[in-house]
């Protein structure tokens, strides 16, 4: 029984302090005392706001019940269910299932700070006066000391509202004279860098209303029931299916959305995704299948005929397919051998997304986190250009397909100001720049800079694990936090004590999005705007990113620049201006909302926009932004690199750098993926119990690769490379393809005294190696072991 109700159950049961006299003595029914105690009860309030989130691929509306300080239960939107233009905002079981995040025991709730060796997880309490001044003290000591390139706020997710997260902390970085900066994310890198070599845009995609028009879906690497990708994205593919859309789910593991939405699920070896594409583009060459009118009129670098000048001799496309300069023609049996899909499928398949007028290919994200993950990419990008599926309605020129018009939501219009630091390095090369920062060069993705001033010497990770747990090969990040001659000083800015915290100075206690003011907009798709309005009190001595940060800035004498005399709800109200003036010029007034209650603003959609609409009406009048003004199958900057075994001006398919076709699969055969998981966003709600209950941490493997090794259900497999090693149970299951096993991306890294990770890390097995023209993580490329654990002593 919680605390509150167990005070008004023990008031009606004493008696006389309650009811007086009078009911000395008096047996009262069950009935009377359910009536006495609930008229003790204070008012339970509900308010719609924004679900937290933390960038889990969906924004979502949340029915909040707060009762006495306290959040009683979470519902989620009930608005009309089936409007296209307005659809629901429908929460998933993470955002259901937030209250008990939000009431956990082990929040963070006071400053602390470090006492014992790094990663020892010994802190003691100190006051926010003192955490403040630590704070000042060490961004003026190494400001002076090696310059502002030596403070670093890497990227993190943990919170995503606008006011929250890390916006506020770069705001003050950027009036302190600046910090290095970065490129990419963990998720997008690959494919942000590359569709743009294609298109010369990101905007790609058509608005979602337009699915319901397609005839044909190929569901490549994408999970959106899931990952969301977008809020009420299977509500729209549930629409296109009804319209008589066939659904194909290619993925290595029969996903939720394969298990829901899908017509057919084609299990295809991971790494391996560009061969079938290849073998596609084959099928449709051989058979005379593909849009010849489209190719000849809006596309370079697909034969001899279009190669940009200077290039002719060059190796274009269709050559690269029909193996005219390497003696291997794609096929369907060459592709067979390589993604372990019988060739019949791939041919069938080939057919039927040429023949399917209009279709969608639509990309996943986990296929380019991997070794080549720029390939990928633009492969799936050409077989939309080749079928003449760009610029129609029910079409989509794939890639990473922001929405048309204009990109769709602005992710994040708090003023962070202008950077002073120039210099910016890839996201996922932050360790590189730790330990060899005035070393790395253009080659590693280094720009605005020919060479840094300092290594990294202060990070300040604010709602971010990726500095331990989310980062490649895990123990590696360890050595390099642990060395104290490097990172100077760690401030980690969070809800609770992550695998990351354990290794920081300085921990400031921020507190949740419930308990400050926020909003956001959709997540890549939509023309939504939910407030995110306060509806808790900050507990113990939580405080906002935004107001730590506001401490921080008083103490270095920056308060007032930073905040400009406004607290978090004056920025909404001001922030909201700015989405007046620019997308949605009917949003209401703050006020307005607050008023009503309604928690959402929709841009109600009558007639989706179509990306490339005009360029395909028009191509001469409307030119795409490539040097060449068409769809680039030969991409000269690639070219330029002078690396073609890596870096191929056309796409093509190359065997990863740790592959079951490499000799690493002798000791390592099985390929390992860290797919994202029901339960968690990234590592948040890896410790919600609820959620974990549901869906534990498992090693999925096939039973084939099970019985070879003698394993049952349930046992405690031991998953190893060279890099580390984890134990955890494992779920026999047929829904994931023979040599391949699945361990989910997020749960907390927790080594045992010998260092093996028992609370199932998959990033113990992951590299910190980075792709070679996006500088991407490539964290989806393991090669591992497996084999049954024996406890010791048994």
């Amino acid at each position: 029984m919680e605390r509150r109700n167990f005070l008004k159950w023990g008031a009606v049961l004493s008696g006389g302090a309650v009811f007086g006299n009078t009911f000395l003595g008096k047996l009262l029914t069950a009935k009377e005392v359910r009536e006495v105690a609930q008229s003790y009860d204070s008012v339970e309030r509900m308010v719609r706001v924004g679900c937290p989130s933390h960038n889990c691929g969906g924004r979502c509306l949340l029915k909040v019940f707060v009762r006495d300080g306290i959040i009683t239960k979470i519902e989620t939107d009930d608005r009309p269910t089936d409007n296209l233009d307005d659809p629901q905002l429908r929460a998933c079981l993470r955002g259901r299932g937030y209250r008990h995040r939000q009431n956990h025991a082990d929040r963070l709730k006071y400053p602390m700070k470090r006492i014992g060796k790094r990663g020892e997880g010994k802190f003691e309490r100190i006051s926010w006066d003192e955490a403040t001044d630590l704070m000042a003290e060490n961004l003026i000591r190494i400001k002076e000391k090696y310059s502002n390139e030596a403070l670093y706020i890497p990227y993190g997710t943990g919170s995503y509202s606008q006011i929250n997260g890390k916006w506020p902390a770069d705001r003050l970085l950027h009036l302190f004279g600046g910090a290095l900066g970065f490129y990419n994310s963990y998720s997008w890198a690959c494919i942000n860098r590359a569709t743009p070599t294609v298109y010369g845009t990101r905007v790609t995609g058509n608005q979602r209303q337009d699915w319901l028009n397609t005839k044909y879906i190929l569901m490549w690497g994408w999970n959106p029931s899931e990952i969301r990708d977008g809020t009420n994205s299977e509500y729209f593919l549930q629409k296109a299916k009804e319209n008589g859309a066939k659904l194909v789910c290619i993925d290595p593991r029969m996903t939720h959305t394969a298990v829901s939405l899908a017509d057919e699920w084609v299990p295809i070896r991971p790494g391996t995704d560009m061969a079938f594409m290849s073998a596609m583009a084959y099928v449709m060459i051989s058979e005379d299948l593909y849009d010849k009118d489209f190719v000849k009129t809006y596309c370079q670098g697909f034969d001899s005929s279009q190669m940009p000048k200077g290039f002719e001799k060059e190796e274009n496309y269709k050559d690269y397919i029909l193996g005219l300069k390497d003696n291997q023609a794609k096929t369907p049996a060459w592709a067979e051998e390589i993604t372990g899909i019988p060739q019949q499928t791939i041919i069938r398949i080939s057919r039927e997304f040429a023949a399917a007028k209009p279709a969608m290919l639509y990309q996943g994200y986990g296929m380019q986190r991997r070794a080549y993950g720029e390939q990928v990419v633009r492969g799936g990008c050409v077989l939309a250009a080749i079928t003449g599926n760009v610029g129609v309605s029910g079409g989509w020129a794939s890639g990473i397909a922001l929405q048309a018009d204009d990109g769709g939501p602005f992710w994040n219009v708090f003023p962070t100001l202008k950077n002073p630091v120039k210099a910016k390095i890839p996201s996922f090369l932050w360790s590189e720049a730790v330990t060899r920062g005035m070393e790395l060069t253009a080659n590693e993705g280094l720009v605005n800079t020919d060479q840094l001033k300092s290594n990294i010497k202060m990070i300040w990770a604010v709602a971010s694990n990726a500095i331990i747990n989310q980062h490649g090969n895990i123990n590696r990040a360890v050595e390099i936090m642990e060395d104290e001659s490097q990172v100077e000083f760690f401030v980690v800015q969070d809800n609770f004590l992550t695998p990351t915290g354990m290794y920081a100075d300085l921990l400031l206690p921020a507190c949740t999005q419930f308990e400050t003011w926020g909003f956001e907009d959709g997540w890549k798709y939509g023309d939504d705007l939910i407030l995110q309005p306060q509806i808790l009190e900050a507990p113990w001595e939580t405080k906002s990113d935004y107001q730590i940060c506001a401490d921080i800035a008083e103490k270095i004498g920056l308060k007032e620049a930073f905040t400009e005399g406004k607290n978090e709800k004056e920025w909404v109200e001001e922030l909201m201006q700015i989405y007046r003036d620019s997308r949605f010029p009917d949003l209401p007034s703050l006020a307005e909302m607050e008023e009503k209650n309604t928690g959402v603003y929709t841009k109600k959609i009558k007639k989706p926009d179509i990306a490339f609409v005009d360029f395909r009406n028009d191509p001469e009048k409307y030119p795409l932004k490539t040097p060449s003004g068409k769809i680039e199958i030969f991409c000269e900057e690639m070219f330029d690199k002078n690396n073609p075994k890596e870096i191929p001006p056309i796409p093509k398919y190359i065997q990863e750098w740790e592959s079951p076709f490499g000799q690493e699969a002798e000791k390592f055969p099985l390929q390992v993926i860290g797919p994202h998981y029901m339960p968690r966003v990234h590592s948040t709600h890896d410790n919600n119990d609820w959620l974990m209950e549901a869906f534990p941490q498992r090693i999925f493997i096939n039973p084939i690769d099970a019985n070879t090794r003698k394993i049952k259900n349930g046992d405690k497999l031991k998953v190893y490379n060279n890099r580390g090693a984890l134990v955890l149970a494992c779920r026999i299951t047929k829904r994931i393809m023979p040599g391949v096993i699945s361990i989910p991306q997020g749960a907390w890294w927790k080594p045992n005294k010998n260092g093996i990770d028992i609370g199932g890390s998959v990033n113990v097995l992951t590299s910190e190696r980075w792709t070679p023209f996006a500088f991407g993580n490539a964290q989806h490329t393991i090669m591992a072991q497996a084999e049954k654990y024996k406890e010791a002593g048994a």
